[in-house]
């Protein structure tokens, strides 16, 4: 963050603690579209929300604002890395090698899972399994597409990911 950064927004008004915040959610919205709520300069696309238990609000800042915030720039720049990352595989997801089961179901194995969709009604629907724990999730609705399908399991596996299923 550049000193004048610094001297804007929440960074000059008295009462706005500068340190000891904490990340309590980091969001993609897909483009720059969002400015910060610390420094209210810089647009930003990878929202970090954060809080600190002397202010009231949670704010959604960038990546610099945040590292200074929690005093770890380097961890605030890794988590907004792992959901680059995830951005992009999950642009590329649809493209993948995706094969066909024996049931005629589009599939994948891919990083210890097994990805499923199927037609279910009159849409699509998932079903991502832990290869190793057998441990599974199924769509809760139907999907209107084969692709929206094969999205949210991709979603429905970085959710199991993070959770260690």
């Amino acid at each position: 963050m550049n000193e004048t950064s610094r001297l804007t927004g929440k960074w000059s008004q008295p009462g706005v603690p500068h340190k000891g915040w904490t990340c309590i959610d980091i969001e993609d919205l897909g483009e720059p579209s969002a400015t910060c709520e610390m420094c209210e300069t810089q647009e930003i696309r990878y929202v970090h929300h954060m809080q600190h238990p002397h202010y009231p609000d949670v704010l959604g800042c960038g990546c610099v604002c945040a590292g200074h915030m929690e005093e770890d720039y380097e961890g605030a720049r890794q988590r907004e890395k792992v959901l680059r990352n995830a951005s992009a595989r999950r642009r590329k997801w649809l493209t993948r090698g995706w094969r066909v089961s024996r049931n005629g179901n589009p599939f994948l194995n891919v990083d210890g899972y097994n990805v499923v969709v199927y037609p279910a009604g009159q849409g699509w629907g998932f079903r991502v399994s832990n290869r190793v724990t057998d441990k599974s999730v199924v769509s809760r609705r139907v999907l209107a597409s084969m692709d929206a399908a094969k999205l949210r399991s991709f979603d429905a596996m970085i959710w199991m990911k993070e959770r260690g299923d």
